[in-house]
């Protein structure tokens, strides 16, 4: 019996497209965080504090899921 190979190409073609979708987030990210998201020592308040730790929160979720960490840990 003879086996017919998977093709996976559209699959693949997905995976790039989410891929390069991500490493574009994370560049935008990396940029933002390099400028102090925008911000000045002086401007800085207890909103942005939130804001940073709600952006925290949701890339912790993130992380833990990629990393089989938190409550994703096995």
């Amino acid at each position: 019996m003879t086996r017919r190979a998977t093709d996976n190409t559209k699959a693949l073609d997905a995976f790039i497209v989410a891929k390069t979708e991500i490493d574009a987030m994370l560049e935008r990210l990396a940029a933002l965080s390099a400028d102090h998201f925008e911000t000045h020592p002086d401007e800085i308040n207890w909103g942005h504090v939130g804001t940073l730790n709600h952006y925290r929160a949701k890339l912790r979720e993130i992380t833990d899921m990629a990393f089989s960490e938190g409550e994703h840990a096995e």
